[in-house]
């Protein structure tokens, strides 16, 4: 089984899957291709080989090509039964999915404005674009809400209970949360700790520091000075 990845410091897509995978001790080779997207680019030959996306995630499986972050968690799910990646009980297994497709369709805000630089420190940049973008706030009130109730009705130390999809799915925005210092309340940051240290999570975070590959069109804010660039999806 491979899953082929973009880039650690950069491709939250990519994040989700291979998260959940180390996390829950699922085997797999990674195959790390380095974003370029030119025209024959190397990395558009390599993916598109595998998907006619041309998009990163992707699982393979004996010739199976599964794309999209969502479809690879179901298909994991499926393969997999007992490794735990939804919640056992019905209803918050229901809960878990929403979730994890309310993540994978919305927060187009806090996608576009911040993009995911885990070996950046964007401190001084999330306060400027909260207070400048009104669907940034929106967005990470959502987040807030989701996170608060999720945590409330399984008393945690993850949203569910146990580290699974749902954890998976929001551990790039912990690292948009963390990166940009965006402000949760008290009550989160031991969620965020703890999503930091699972141990998926904490390896990614290592092999994107040590990645230093650094492109200009993810780096709209590293080193800047001025006004806050405002990125047009």
């Amino acid at each position: 089984m491979q899953l082929i990845v973009g880039n650690k410091n950069y491709s939250s897509w990519s994040m989700r899957p291979w998260v959940l995978m180390k996390g829950l001790g699922i085997d797999f080779q990674e195959r790390v291709v380095r974003f370029d997207f030119t025209p024959d680019s190397a990395f558009y030959r390599e993916v598109g080989a595998a998907t006619p996306t041309g998009k990163v995630p992707v699982l393979v499986d004996d010739g199976l090509a599964v794309w999209d972050s969502l479809a690879i968690v179901e298909y994991l799910a499926e393969r997999f039964p007992d490794k735990g990646i939804w919640p056992s009980d019905p209803r918050q297994r229901a809960r878990a999915r929403s979730l994890c497709a309310e993540m994978h369709s919305g927060f187009g805000q806090m996608r576009n404005l911040c993009v995911m630089n885990i070996d950046a420190d964007l401190s001084s940049v999330g306060p400027r674009l909260l207070a400048s973008e009104a669907g940034l706030r929106k967005d990470l009130a959502r987040i807030v809400e989701l996170w608060t109730d999720a945590l409330a009705q399984s008393g945690g130390p993850f949203l569910f209970g146990a580290f699974g999809a749902a954890d998976a799915f929001f551990a790039p925005v912990v690292m948009r949360v963390t990166r940009y210092a965006l402000p949760v309340p008290e009550a989160l940051k031991g969620y965020l700790a703890r999503v930091e240290a699972a141990p998926g999570v904490r390896e990614w975070i290592a092999d994107a520091i040590a990645e230093k590959d650094f492109l200009d069109f993810e780096e709209p804010y590293r080193d800047v000075s001025g006004p806050v660039p405002v990125l047009k999806a």
